[in-house]
């Protein structure tokens, strides 16, 4: 039998007596939905191909995708940056990647100038472009993340508070779904949030390796401070020129630097365990 010559079919109508003649309508139905249907699923999400089968994948991504960059009249505040400098740089970057994730600007953070580390109230606060060049920063990371100053604000009574969770039934999901919350409405209308509670190097952690590298790449240290740098590395290089024999003065010395330092809670611990073993040695080693 002629597939197309179908007797008792009429265009848009309702005879579809033959059963080759059915097969032939619902085969264009198909293909009409289909042709329809998926280019409006990939439009929001990816489509994955695998062994013929397609498969919806959400996109779901912790990261700003905004062809606009970073908001830069919507800010976000973070509590006093802590301890040591390199802990110091990663709750700075992990200060930053929260208000990427928020598309806001992150208000210019302070530093601590001390080492202190429960002593919360003597910790000396120190602000961030007196340690690392702020335009430069800004400049390396446009697009990516952005610092502002408090300079910037409009109407600095224009904050809502976030608050930190924490203990142990502070898990990462209601930690994320705390960050998802405030990105929308009513808290995305104001001029600031501000975060409030622990310091950011306890915050827990949403992002990837590659986006805190990505930070730190944008930070480099004041002048004033590189030159000192630069002058305990001159001399650790020559004393190293004087003991390894044979080599040039103009070729580079490669160096360690060990960082050594004695925390108050380790003497402590020390001192206890010299009362109750009846020594007088362990502290001697300071």
């Amino acid at each position: 039998m002629d597939l197309w010559n179908c007797k008792h079919l009429r265009f848009f109508g309702t005879h579809l007596n033959s059963i080759p003649c059915k097969c032939v309508a619902l085969l264009v139905i198909a293909l009409v939905l289909r042709s329809v249907l998926i280019p409006t699923f990939s439009g929001f999400c990816g489509i994955e191909h695998d062994n013929s089968v397609k498969m919806l994948i959400p996109n779901d991504s912790l990261s700003l995708n905004s062809q606009f960059g970073i908001r830069k009249l919507k800010f976000l505040e973070v509590p006093q940056i802590i301890w040591g400098l390199n802990n110091q740089k990663i709750a700075f970057a992990r200060a930053c990647l929260t208000a990427r994730m928020l598309n806001r600007t992150l208000l210019m953070p302070s530093l601590s100038a001390s080492l202190f580390y429960k002593e919360i109230d003597l910790l000396l606060p120190i602000s961030f472009d007196k340690v690392f060049q702020f335009e430069r920063f800004n400049s390396l990371c446009n697009g990516f993340v952005q610092l502002g100053q408090y300079t910037d604000l409009s109407n600095r009574s224009n904050v809502v508070e976030l608050q930190k969770g924490s203990g142990r039934k502070w898990t990462v999901e209601r930690d994320l779904d705390q960050l998802r919350q405030f990105s929308n409405d009513p808290y995305d209308g104001y001029e600031t949030i501000q975060i409030v509670g622990k310091n950011p190097f306890l915050w827990h952690d949403h992002w990837p390796v590659k986006d805190y590298a990505m930070v730190f790449e944008c930070l480099g240290l004041v002048d004033e401070i590189s030159k000192e740098v630069d002058k305990v590395v001159s001399k650790i290089r020559d004393i190293g020129r004087k003991i390894v024999s044979g080599n040039s003065v103009l070729e580079p010395v490669p160096y360690i630097a060990v960082h050594m330092r004695i925390e108050k809670d380790w003497m402590i611990h020390c001192k206890k365990m010299e009362q109750r073993s009846n020594i007088s040695k362990i502290l001697d080693l300071f």
